[in-house]
C-alpha cells in the first residue's frame, strides 16, 4: 500500500439492524484526496447484497425508526454543521429537519417512534446570533475549564444539550437540559418517559476526573444522578427498563470499563469486572450495549483484539465474537447480530451472525493494493508477556527496522487493520509494533504499570525487549539501521528513548507529550491527566513532572528527528513541539518541524485526506534519508 492508495480504503462502521431483522444499515467512509474530504455514505443491505442508500458527501449515524418505515441520519453539506435528516426506508429524498447553529452530534429514536432525542450544539446567551466573522474577532472571556476541546474546537461559547425533535416537524425542538453543563450519549427508557445520558455537572469539570450518568424525566424535566462520579462511556436500558452502564465507579484513571447493572436501591452491580478486561476500546472508540432479551451484548478488549461477549443477568459470560479481529460496531435484533470488523489485512467488512453461523455480507477489499500479513508472537520481559507484531516487506534482503509506538498509553495495537504499517512495509521497512505495559487489553495492573515510577521505565524496557526479540527472530531486520516513531504518548516514548539511547538512526516525534509542566496548563485534559500518570499533584509535582518529560532529555538527543504536529491540537498543544524543536536546534541535532494547519490531535487518522497523504510522504522521505 502506498500513500496514494488511501482513497482505495473503504471502511464500514456503525452497523444497525432494522426492526424485524430483514435489513441493516451502516456507514461507508472513503478518503477522497482529489476533493480533499472524507466521504461518508449510508448503505443498506439484506442477506444477499448491500448498496449505497444516501448520496450526500457526509451522511452518518443511521438510525431506523421503531416501525422500520424511516431512517434518520446526520447530514452535513459543505462546511455547514451536521443536521438531523429523515427519509423513507424504501428510498426517496431526505428531509433535513433541524437547523441548530453548530449542528447535531448524536440522536436516537424514542421507542414509541413519536420523537427523537438529539445532542445539539447551540451558542450560549452572550454568543447568540453572533456572525462568524464577529465570532472570530471578539475577545473571549474564559471563566472555567475546559474552554476548548480536541476535535470539537472552542467550547466556552456553546453548549451541548439534549433536545426533543418532532420527526413530522409539527412542533419546535424542545431543550430538556438547559443550563451551564454539557450532555452526551443519550438513550431512551423503553417506555419513552426518561432519557439517560452522560455529563459532568460540576464547575470546572476539566479539573475533576470522570463523569456521571444522569436521568431526566420528560414530564417534569427533573434531572437526577443515576451513578456516582466515575469513568462511564455508555448507558442502555434493558428491555424491562433496568439501566446498565459500561465504565468504572473509580475516578482513579486509567480504569477497566466493565458492564454494570443499576439496582432498585441505586447501587451498581459489576457484571464483568471479574474478567479483568475492558468493554471499551480507545483503539476503536467503541463501547456499545445491545440486547437479546435479558442478555446484554458488550465488547471485550483482549491482547490486540476487540470482540463481543454475551452477559446474562447472573453475570455468566459467553463469547460471541472472539476471532483475531477488531469489531468496530455491532447491533442485535432477535436471533441476529450484524457487525463490522477489520483484521490485519482487511480495512473492514460487515458480517451477519444467525442460526447458520457467521457470513460475510460485503466485499470492500481495496482493489489493486497488496497488503502484508504480520507475524504475531509473545515476548517475555522480566516475567511479563508482551504482544508483538512484525510486518516484513516482500523479498529476502536486509531491511531497516522501524519501531512504531502507539498512543494512549491505555490503547493497543493488534489484530485490526492499520494503514500505517502497510505503508511502511510496502516502502521496504520491517515494522515492529507491540503493546508494552501501560497498554490496554491485558488487565488493570498491566495498564496501570506505567503510573508513578513506572512511567518511562517499564514501557521502555518492554519495547526494547520487543526490538531485541524481533532482531533475533527475523534475520532480515538490520540492527545497524533502526528507526522509531510514535504519536501522542508514542511521541513521548519516542522522544524519551532517543534522549537516553544513541544507536537509533532516525526518529519521528508526532503530536507528542513532551513537557508535563506546560501540558498541565494547556491541554484539554491537563487538569487531571498529569496526576493520573505521574501520581504527583499540582504544585508539589513540578520537579517530578520535569524529570518525566522528554524535554528534560532533549539536550542529549543526537538522532535525526522529524517533528510533526497539528496547529489545532488541543490534546497535546503545538507548544510541546515548538519547545522540543528549539531544544534540538540548540544541540545541532538534525531536525525538521512540520506544522499542519487546521488539524487536531487525530489528524493522522481522521484529518484531511490530502494532509494524511502529505504526512505519509514526509515520514517516508525522512526515513529514506536516514535509514537507507
Amino acid at each position: 500500500m502506498k500513500p496514494a492508495d488511501l482513497p482505495r480504503l473503504r471502511t464500514p462502521s456503525d452497523a444497525r439492524i432494522a426492526p424485524g431483522g430483514s435489513r441493516y444499515a451502516f456507514v461507508v467512509t472513503t478518503p477522497n484526496i482529489e476533493r480533499d474530504l472524507i466521504l461518508k455514505q449510508i448503505w443498506v443491505g439484506d442477506e444477499s447484497s448491500a448498496r449505497p442508500f444516501t448520496s450526500g458527501d457526509s451522511d452518518s449515524v443511521p438510525r431506523w425508526s421503531p416501525d422500520g418505515r424511516h431512517l434518520a441520519f446526520l447530514r452535513a453539506v459543505g462546511d455547514a454543521p451536521k443536521q438531523l435528516a429523515i427519509m423513507a426506508s424504501d428510498g426517496g429524498e431526505p428531509r433535513v429537519i433541524t437547523d441548530f447553529t453548530h449542528g447535531v452530534e448524536a440522536m436516537e429514536w424514542a421507542p414509541d417512534g413519536s420523537r427523537l432525542i438529539v445532542v445539539a450544539v447551540t451558542p450560549t446567551d452572550e454568543w447568540q446570533g453572533v456572525e462568524d466573522i464577529e465570532r472570530q474577532r471578539r475577545p473571549r472571556t474564559i471563566t472555567e475549564v475546559p474552554y476548548r476541546y480536541d476535535n470539537k474546537g472552542w467550547t466556552h461559547d456553546r453548549k451541548r444539550h439534549l433536545w426533543v425533535v418532532d420527526p413530522d416537524e409539527e412542533q419546535e425542538p424542545t431543550c430538556l437540559t438547559p443550563g451551564r453543563y454539557d450532555e452526551e450519549f443519550p438513550v431512551w427508557s423503553p417506555d419513552s418517559t426518561r432519557v439517560a445520558f452522560l455529563s459532568t455537572r460540576q464547575p470546572n469539570p476539566a479539573l475533576i476526573p470522570g463523569n456521571q450518568v444522569w436521568e431526566v424525566e420528560l414530564g417534569s424535566l427533573e434531572i437526577a444522578p443515576a451513578s456516582s462520579l466515575g469513568h462511564w462511556s455508555e448507558v442502555s436500558y434493558r428491555p424491562d427498563g433496568v439501566l446498565h452502564l459500561v465504565g468504572s465507579e473509580s475516578t482513579d484513571y486509567p480504569v477497566n470499563w466493565s458492564l454494570h447493572r443499576r439496582e432498585a436501591d441505586g447501587s451498581l452491580t459489576d457484571l464483568t469486572g471479574h474478567l479483568d478486561r475492558s468493554s471499551y476500546s480507545f483503539a476503536v472508540d467503541s463501547s456499545p450495549i445491545r440486547w437479546q432479551g435479558e442478555e446484554a451484548l458488550v465488547g471485550l478488549e483482549d491482547s490486540g483484539s476487540f470482540g463481543v461477549i454475551r452477559v446474562s443477568p447472573d453475570g455468566a459470560v459467553t463469547p460471541v465474537i472472539e476471532d483475531r479481529l477488531v469489531v468496530s460496531s455491532f447491533d442485535a435484533s432477535g436471533g441476529q447480530i450484524v457487525f463490522t470488523a477489520s483484521n490485519t489485512t482487511s480495512p473492514g467488512e460487515i458480517f451477519l451472525i444467525d442460526d447458520g453461523g457467521v457470513s460475510q455480507l460485503s466485499d470492500f477489499a481495496p482493489n489493486g493494493v497488496e497488503l502484508t500479513e504480520p507475524e504475531h508472537f509473545m515476548v517475555d520481559c522480566n516475567g511479563v508477556a508482551i504482544d508483538v507484531w512484525v510486518y516484513l516487506p516482500p523479498g529476502n534482503g536486509k531491511v531497516p527496522l522501524l519501531l512504531n509506538i502507539h498512543g494512549g498509553p491505555a490503547s493497543q495495537y493488534g489484530h485490526g487493520f492499520f494503514d500505517e504499517f502497510q505503508v511502511y512495509a510496502e516502502a521496504g521497512y520491517g515494522v515492529v509494533a507491540c503493546n508494552p505495559r501501560g497498554s490496554s487489553g491485558r488487565g488493570l495492573a498491566f495498564t496501570r504499570a506505567v503510573t508513578g515510577e513506572g512511567w518511562g521505565g517499564v514501557d521502555h524496557a518492554d519495547v526494547t525487549s520487543a526490538v531485541h526479540s524481533s532482531l533475533e527472530r527475523f534475520e532480515r531486520l538490520d540492527s545497524d539501521r533502526m528507526g522509531l516513531m510514535g504519536g501522542s504518548y508514542g511521541g513521548f516514548l519516542t522522544a524519551w528513548i532517543i534522549g537516553k539511547e544513541s544507536h537509533w538512526k532516525s526518529a519521528v516525534v508526532e503530536r507528542g507529550l513532551l513537557s508535563w509542566s506546560s501540558f498541565a496548563g494547556t491541554s484539554d485534559i491537563g487538569g487531571t491527566f498529569p496526576y493520573s500518570y505521574t501520581r504527583e499533584p499540582y504544585p508539589e509535582g513540578w520537579e517530578t513532572w520535569w524529570q518525566f518529560s522528554p524535554l528534560s532529555l532533549a539536550h542529549a538527543v543526537a538522532t535525526p528527528t522529524l517533528i510533526i504536529h497539528a496547529e489545532d491540537d488541543f490534546r497535546c498543544p503545538i507548544e510541546q513541539a515548538e519547545q522540543y524543536f528549539m531544544a534540538l536546534l540548540r544541540n545541532g541535532t538534525p531536525t525538521e518541524f512540520i506544522r499542519f494547519p487546521n488539524e487536531g490531535h487525530e489528524m493522522s487518522r481522521s484529518g484531511s485526506p490530502l494532509h494524511r497523504k502529505e504526512r505519509f510522504d514526509a515520514i517516508l522521505d525522512w526515513h529514506e534519508r536516514h535509514l537507507r
